[in-house]
């Protein structure tokens, strides 16, 4: 409280020493009531309380609020406040009101007015103070009551600088709370001249004001307007001039079309590059700091305007930014990598890049920083094409074994769009993608394996190389689940270009995919049904071997109705051909080529990272000979001619996808000519989902996921059971049992309705980085009406963090498909063992740790305090 000394509230300092002077908690509220009982009478009881004792008192619950106790009276008296002429007492009002003010709360009505004095008044003072007032509120209510009158002291040629630059930072705080109340009028394109202002907090508040106004309507600010700045060497930060505005006008720069006239914006850039390079005027990290900051946002500026005006600059650009590739600082080697990245898209140094290849592999090996190992990564996937492509692709792949958990799927993403993006050979994009199966099983999406079996089918040249090389995969001792699925579909399909070869005979691929059978989940042994009954129209040798399994009672009865209606399904469609063979080869007819449309794999990863991906969406990348090549789409025989006038397709959809939305635009078949096993539900196409025989009438899985529920988790905060999600169909309940670092997590599922089941069900937890996460019990597969199923997972703590785990369940509900994504509220503290002990015998012990793995510490700062759920934020 500054104002103790000047004011001699003898009271409040008083106050203060005894709160510091407590010995316990208990001493501290007994003191805080004590105070809190005297106020409140002072406050109802003496009428005569001068403008001094009501400042006092508001002083004392405003610091008692800080301490974190709840005050629910005083606001009338700090209201008051604000009509007073003195500066101490108007700013005690004002700073009650900007603490204890929130949305919503029905004392804003009262100090409108007040406010609306102040910022008429002839006193600057008085109008900072409800400038700043309105700007710690920043409520909605205070945007529709201020929004037009602050334009009017923004634009003001009587307010002084001070004002201006509180102005314009307590409009750009109202804009962001609402960007629909912005008023309209003239102001807007004046307050560009603020940046000839000679103030410079006025000209940096103003700059922030402008690019937050150009980033959400940039039509209404069309131009810039240019300046000189003859004051900058007398506002310096460690030898570098005015580096918050510089970066602040460069950001700016950023968001408009290059300028017809260059010549004066890349004189600019070119002393900033030259300055980047001069030996360092101090050893200080915040000189470096400061310069280089300039120098980013530079070199941003740069790839922004990229024609050939600034190709020297960006070749200068890559060559210093390569400079920083080895510095010792962790911070520019990531921010190096960044801005790289997003050089190698530029046409004019991507070449420059380029050069840098090998000490960006060193820096995807050495680095310590998973962070700026991920940056490594994106490099590696912008900078490439047909030249080292392949170098690329093995360089990740080897990595990919030893990589972070948290960047294993990105990585399997990129690794696979760049290895079918320049294959120059198929057979090496298949040996590609079967390796990554290998090597990251769990990672690699369905969008992965899906794309493979796709190419697969669309290109005649490399099947029997395929079929070969899964059949293989498929003898190995350790096969993931990922690569039984492919493989088992791949056998089906082409599984007779190999069976000349009699280690590769029909009944030896049968007896292998059965091997596998039982191991698998039941999705994977639903395909690997529909390849035997494939494999059954292929070799009609192994029939009697693929009927014993299909009317087994292990599947005919069968608690998974999927499996069993596939196997009773199949085996009676097996039976049917003895007597038409043709219907069985028209049923089983070949899968056709998938149609041409964008990857599923890149749309994905643009999702997770979109500027990322824009290397890939350019048909050339700025060289002729990485122009992306379709796969061909070959005719089947039962296809309608192509019409004359079909629409071609687009030179950017260099991927196509197997499971999105068919195009409207193209031709389809009949759908009598379309074989059973592909059916046309594109969303399933192999089958999984659907009944073999028959068009699928379940409700297509979701191509996006569905964003996460996690607005129960802070009840959980402070127990350890309850309900997690709860709707019309399904509800899911959840009890925690903790002992140290283990912890035992129970989840109830139960089906509400009174009609329907819910089949296909499927639940399973994520593992996050610090805990480790297994299931001691699973989840059911159908869930029957009325009834509740019990789902254990065991948790182990390893190390702290901060993160919930994800639950992700699907199923069928009456057609409709059910899936949803729901925060298991795990906190770190629920691991936490309490011990007593006092300072000196914390640190005894503290210091006993000797080995360097036994201590764990990590300082954080909390953003607010949730007194009602009693946990920080």
């Amino acid at each position: 409280m500054p104002t103790v000394a000047k004011d001699g509230m003898r009271g409040l300092a008083v106050f203060i020493s005894d709160i510091r002077n407590c010995k316990s908690k208990e001493a501290e509220t007994k003191r805080i009531n004590k105070e809190l009982a005297n106020i409140r009478s002072k406050f109802k009881g003496d009428k005569t309380l001068d403008g001094y004792h009501k400042k006092k008192y508001v002083c004392k619950l405003l610091f008692i609020f800080l301490l974190g106790h709840d005050v629910d009276f005083g606001h009338i008296e700090a209201v008051n406040l604000l009509s007073s002429n003195k500066y101490t007492e108007k700013q005690i009002g004002y700073l009650f009101i900007s603490v204890l003010l929130n949305d919503g709360n029905d004392l804003v009505n009262l100090i409108i007015q007040n406010i609306k004095n102040d910022l008429s008044s002839r006193n600057p003072i008085h109008v900072n103070l409800a400038l700043h007032c309105i700007a710690n509120v920043g409520t909605r209510e205070m945007a529709e009551a201020f929004f037009n009158e602050i334009p009017k002291l923004l634009i003001s040629k009587e307010d002084i600088d001070q004002v201006k630059q509180s102005a314009a930072l307590c409009m750009l705080r109202l804009y962001r709370a609402a960007p629909d109340l912005l008023p309209s009028g003239d102001w807007q394109n004046r307050v560009v001249h603020l940046l000839n202002d000679s103030h410079l907090g006025v000209v940096t508040a103003a700059s922030s004001l402008i690019h937050a106004l150009a980033e959400g309507n940039p039509d209404a600010l069309s131009r810039i307007v240019t300046s000189t700045y003859q004051d900058l060497q007398d506002y310096t930060y460690y030898f570098v001039p005015a580096p918050w505005l510089s970066c602040k006008l460069l950001r700016l720069l950023q968001l408009f079309p290059p300028p017809s006239e260059q010549a004066r914006l890349i004189e600019c850039l070119e002393v900033i590059l030259n300055k980047a390079q001069e030996p360092p005027k101090s050893k200080k990290i915040q000189h470096s700091n400061a310069k280089n900051s300039v120098l980013l946002e530079a070199i941003n500026l740069i790839i922004h305007l990229d024609n050939d005006a600034v190709c020297p600059l960006l070749v200068r650009a890559t060559n210093q930014l390569g400079q920083f590739l080895n510095h010792r600082e962790t911070n520019l080697r990531y921010l190096a990598l960044e801005s790289l990245a997003q050089l190698a898209q530029c046409d004019f140094s991507r070449e420059a890049v380029k050069k840098h290849l090998d000490t960006v592999i060193q820096a995807l090996k050495t680095e310590r920083d998973v962070s700026v190992r991920q940056r490594a990564v994106d490099l590696l996937y912008a900078m490439c094409d047909r030249s080292n492509a392949e170098r690329i692709v093995q360089e990740m792949l080897a990595y990919l074994e030893a990589a972070d958990y948290s960047i294993r799927e990105e990585m399997v993403l990129k690794t696979a769009i760049l290895s079918e993006k320049y294959a120059t050979d198929y057979n090496w994009y298949v040996d590609v993608i079967l390796q990554l199966i290998r090597v990251a099983g769990d990672y690699v999406s369905e969008e992965v394996w899906h794309r493979v079996i796709q190419v697969v089918t669309n290109r005649e040249d490399i099947q029997g190389y395929a079929a070969k090389t899964c059949f293989d995969a498929l003898q190995q001792p350790a096969c993931h689940e990922n690569m039984v699925r492919v493989g088992g579909y791949i056998l089906g399909e082409f599984g007779n270009l190999i069976a000349g070869d009699q280690r590769s005979a029909p009944l030896v691929q049968f007896q292998l995919l059965q091997t596998r059978f039982h191991l698998c989940s039941s999705t994977t042994r639903s395909l690997i049904l529909s390849a035997y009954i494939k494999m059954i129209n292929l070799f009609p040798e192994i029939k009697t071997n693929i009927e014993d399994v299909l009317r087994s009672d292990v599947l005919q009865k069968n608690s998974d109705i999927e499996l069993q209606q596939r196997a009773l399904e199949y085996f009676k469609l097996s039976a049917i051909s003895a007597s038409n063979t043709e219907m069985l080869a028209t049923v089983l007819e070949e899968m056709p080529p998938f149609p041409e449309r964008e990857s599923s794999i890149l749309a994905k990863l643009k999702k997770k990272k979109p500027a990322a991906v824009k290397v890939i969406e350019s048909p050339t990348n700025g060289h002729g000979d990485d122009k992306a090549k379709s796969l061909p789409v070959a005719k089947m025989s039962n296809d309608p001619p192509m019409p004359a006038a079909a629409p071609q397709q687009s030179s950017q959809d260099l991927l196509v996808d197997i499971f999105a939305t068919p195009n409207t635009a193209a031709p389809a078949a009949p759908a009598a000519a379309e074989p059973a096993y592909g059916l046309t539900n594109m969303d399933d196409p192999f089958g999984i989902n659907s009944s073999p025989a028959a068009p699928p009438t379940a409700a297509a899985a979701p191509s996006e996921p569905p964003p996460l529920i996690d607005s129960h988790c802070q009840k959980f905060f402070l127990k350890n059971s309850g309900v997690l999600f709860e709707d019309e169909n399904l509800q899911i309940g959840i009890k925690m049992e903790f002992r140290e670092r283990l912890g035992r997590v129970q989840l109830f599922y139960g089906n509400k309705s009174s009609s329907v089941d819910i089949s296909n069900f499927k639940a399973n937890v994520e593992s996050i980085e610090g805990l480790k996460i297994s299931t001691h019990q699973e989840a059911p597969n159908t869930i029957t009406v009325g009834s509740q199923f019990q789902h254990i997972i065991n948790i182990e703590s390893m190390k702290d963090f901060d993160n919930f785990p994800v639950l992700n369940i699907s199923g069928l509900y009456g057609g409709k498909y059910l899936a949803l994504r729901i925060a298991v509220p795990l906190y770190m503290t629920k691991f936490a063992a309490t011990a007593t002990m006092d300072a000196n015998q914390f640190f005894q012990r503290w210091r006993g740790l000797e080995k360097p793995d036994q201590q764990s510490q990590s300082v954080f700062k909390t953003a607010s305090i949730d007194r009602e759920a009693g946990m920080f934020h």
